[in-house]
């Protein structure tokens, strides 16, 4: 009998976690099992789970004909259970409980949340939000690690085998399952060493193309946007330096004479601790989006949708 009750159990938790509409009659059944073993009363276990007498009657008829035993007998003292329903009590029990957890929402603390959360993003992102992020978790979620790792150039793909929980980045078409939202938007600038030729000066598209250039190679696949801008002028730049790193190509232009195109915040933020000073872009350049993505499997996570919601945060307290 333990094992045919256990296989029942089995197939009812399934069934309901697939197609909890369809079965939603059955959970009602074990309910009023649940309420009947407890109240010895079919009018009474009724009443308890919101059935009316005649619909408790039915329910009790189904019971007997699925668990094929009367389970509930008349004695002149009432109503007495059978000694199939006596030893249904604890796991009718169990399985109830076991569907309320499955069946109620997940509440999440971040207070008591524990373990690694993996962003994969540049030095460029990482300077901008890590701060703000991490001074958020401090405070909110103190048993969270943050984990940025070493670029690999291949942020979707990380995203999309599941090494990262998300990414921080520059994005155009993204594959079949991912999400993205945007954080925030800026326009480029031009960046040289405090004391450059230029500084001070108004740049024109030539006078820029013809500087040396240092640039910032992250992925190593197609143009950047300047030299797109560039190319639509009929000018082309001369790129002295390719560098993996911002902080790297920042500290080459503060001793040398070459220039570097930043977005504007992350310029100014290098302005206010390095000898360097910024120019305004010579030609339009489209502004450059920075996107969170992260794939549809971690879409309904509460920890990661409250993870999400810092990020947004800590965007908006460098962007305001």
């Amino acid at each position: 009998m333990s094992a045919i009750l256990a296989s029942r159990q089995c197939m009812i938790v399934i069934a309901i976690m697939l197609k909890p509409d369809v079965l939603l009659a059955d959970l009602n059944l074990m309910k009023l099992l649940h309420a009947l073993i407890e109240e010895r009363s079919v009018t009474r276990a009724g009443t308890r789970i919101g059935l009316s007498q005649p619909a408790a009657s039915r329910g009790l008829a189904r019971l007997r004909h699925l668990l094929d035993d009367r389970l509930v007998v008349r004695t002149p003292a009432g109503l007495v259970l059978t000694p199939r329903a006596e030893a249904l009590a604890a796991p009718v029990r169990d399985v109830l409980g076991r569907m309320k957890d499955i069946l109620s929402p997940v509440e999440f603390d971040p207070s008591s949340a524990t373990g690694r959360i993996s962003i994969a993003a540049n030095d460029r992102i990482g300077m901008m939000l890590a701060p703000a992020l991490v001074s958020q978790l401090a405070v909110e979620a103190t048993l969270l690690q943050l984990d940025l790792p070493q670029p690999s150039g291949d942020n979707v793909g990380q995203v999309t085998n599941g090494s990262v929980d998300l990414a921080l980045g520059v994005f155009d078409e993204l594959p079949a399952g991912l999400f993205r939202r945007v954080l925030f938007e800026e326009d480029y600038v031009c960046l040289v060493r405090g004391d450059h030729p230029a500084a001070g000066q108004v740049l024109t598209p030539a006078s820029f193309a013809a500087m040396s250039h240092v640039t910032v190679q992250i992925s190593g696949m197609g143009e950047s946007a300047v030299d797109l801008a560039l190319a639509g002028a009929g000018l082309r730049r001369q790129i002295a330096a390719r560098v993996p790193h911002f902080v790297t190509a920042v500290a080459i232009v503060a001793e040398s004479n070459m220039v570097i195109s930043l977005p504007a915040r992350l310029a100014r933020r290098f302005a206010t601790a390095v000898p360097v000073s910024c120019l305004p872009m010579p030609i339009p350049i489209p502004p450059i989006t920075t996107t969170m993505i992260w794939h549809e499997r971690r879409q309904d996570d509460p920890l990661h949708q409250w993870l999400r919601n810092q990020i947004v945060r800590a965007a908006e307290r460098v962007t305001t």
